[in-house]
C-alpha cells in the first residue's frame, strides 16, 4: 500500500490566497456596511414610531440625562487616574497614609472630601490607587467616600434642603461611617483573589506624556463602556417602574427606608443632582430620604457596572450588597439620632 503525504501549497500560493482572502474581506464590507444602511433606511418609518412611543421618550430622557450628568466626572476621574499612575511615584503613598491599615481607612475615607467629582469619578481613581500599592481597604473606603461628602456633593445637599441643614452633617457622618466600616470589614475578611484591576496597557520606554495620554485613552474606552451599560439599565427601570408605588411605599416607615434605598440604586443619579430629586419626594421621612443620599453615591447600577469593569465581577458580587446593607443601616442610626 502507497501512503501519500499531503505536501502544503506553495508559500507563494498561500500568501496569494491569504491577500484574495483579505481582499475579499476588505470588499465585503463596505457591502455589509450598505446592506445596514439600507435597512434602516427601509424600516426608519417603524423605527421612528417606536421612538415616538412615551416608554421610549422617557427611556431616552433617562438615559441622556445619567450620561451627561457622570460624564464630565468620569472624565475628571480618568485624568486624575492618568496623573496617579503616571506622574506620582509609589513612595508618595507610603508617605502620605499611615503604615497601619486600620488607620489608613480613616485617613483615606477622609480624603474623600477633596476630590469634587460623583462615583464615576472615584472608580477609576480608586482602581489607580490600588494598582500604585495603596492597600485595598482604604482605597476602598476613599472609593465610597468620596462622591457623598466632598464640598461640591454637601452644597447642592445644603441647597436641596433650606429647612432641614441637619440633612447636611446626617449624610456626611453616615456615609463616612460606611466607607470606614467597609474599609475595615475588606481588611478583616477581603481576599486578594476577589480584587483582580484589569491589565494597564504597558508605558515603558515611553515619554510621560506619551504615557499620561495613553493611560486616559484606556480608562475612557474600558470606564465609559461599563458607564453605558448602567445608564441603558438604570433608564430601563425607571421607564417601567410604576410612580404609585411610590405612594404605598411611604406609609410605612421601614417600608419607605428600603424602597428609597432601592430606588437610589434603580436610577443612578449622579451625587451632585441627587439631593435635589430627593429633596420633592416629600411624602417620604428625612431618615428615608437619607438613605437614597447615602445608599446612591456608593452603589447603584452604573457604578456597579463599573466597579465590575474595574476590579472584577467577584468583588462586585461580594462588595455591592455588603455597602447596600451597611449604608442602610447606617442612615436608620444616624437619621434616628441626627433628624
Amino acid at each position: 500500500m502507497t501512503i501519500t503525504k499531503a505536501v502544503p501549497p506553495p508559500v507563494e500560493h498561500r500568501d496569494a490566497g491569504d491577500r484574495q482572502g483579505r481582499r475579499g474581506w476588505h470588499l465585503s464590507s463596505p457591502l455589509v456596511l450598505t446592506m445596514l444602511l439600507l435597512l434602516l433606511v427601509t424600516l426608519q418609518g417603524s423605527i421612528r414610531q417606536a421612538l415616538s412611543a412615551p416608554v421610549m421618550q422617557s427611556w431616552m430622557t433617562v438615559f441622556v440625562a445619567v450620561i451627561i450628568q457622570a460624564l464630565p466626572f468620569l472624565v475628571l476621574g480618568v485624568l486624575l487616574s492618568a496623573v496617579i499612575a503616571v506622574f506620582v511615584p509609589p513612595s508618595f503613598f507610603a508617605r502620605a497614609l499611615p503604615s497601619r491599615p486600620a488607620l489608613a481607612v480613616p485617613v483615606a475615607g477622609m480624603a474623600g472630601a477633596v476630590l469634587p467629582g460623583c462615583e464615576c469619578a472615584s472608580v477609576p481613581v480608586a482602581g489607580a490607587l490600588v494598582r500604585r500599592g495603596v492597600p485595598p481597604a482604604a482605597a476602598l473606603a476613599f472609593l465610597l467616600s468620596a462622591p457623598a461628602i466632598n464640598p461640591i456633593v454637601l452644597t447642592a445637599t445644603a441647597v436641596a434642603f433650606p429647612r432641614n441643614p441637619e440633612m447636611v452633617l446626617a449624610r456626611f457622618v453616615a456615609s463616612l461611617l460606611v466607607a470606614c466600616a467597609m474599609g475595615w470589614l475588606w481588611q478583616r475578611l477581603g481576599r486578594a483573589d476577589w480584587l483582580r484591576p484589569p491589565a494597564r496597557p504597558a508605558h515603558d520606554g515611553l515619554g510621560k506624556g506619551a504615557a499620561f495620554w495613553g493611560s486616559v485613552r484606556h480608562d475612557v474606552m474600558h470606564a465609559g463602556g461599563f458607564l453605558v451599560v448602567g445608564a441603558m439599565a438604570a433608564a430601563t427601570l425607571k421607564a417601567v417602574v410604576p410612580e404609585s408605588w411610590l405612594q404605598a411605599a411611604a406609609g410605612n416607615f421601614l417600608v419607605s427606608v428600603l424602597a428609597l434605598a432601592v430606588l437610589a440604586v434603580l436610577l443612578s443619579i449622579c451625587s451632585e443632582a441627587d439631593a435635589f430629586v430627593v429633596a420633592s419626594l416629600t411624602q417620604f421621612s428625612l431618615t428615608a430620604r437619607l438613605a437614597f443620599l447615602v445608599v446612591g453615591p456608593m452603589i447603584d447600577l452604573k457604578l456597579f457596572a463599573m466597579q465590575v469593569g474595574t476590579f472584577g465581577r467577584g468583588f462586585a458580587l461580594r462588595f455591592a450588597p455588603a455597602t447596600f446593607t451597611l449604608a442602610i443601616l447606617m442612615s436608620l442610626l444616624v437619621g434616628a439620632v441626627l433628624l
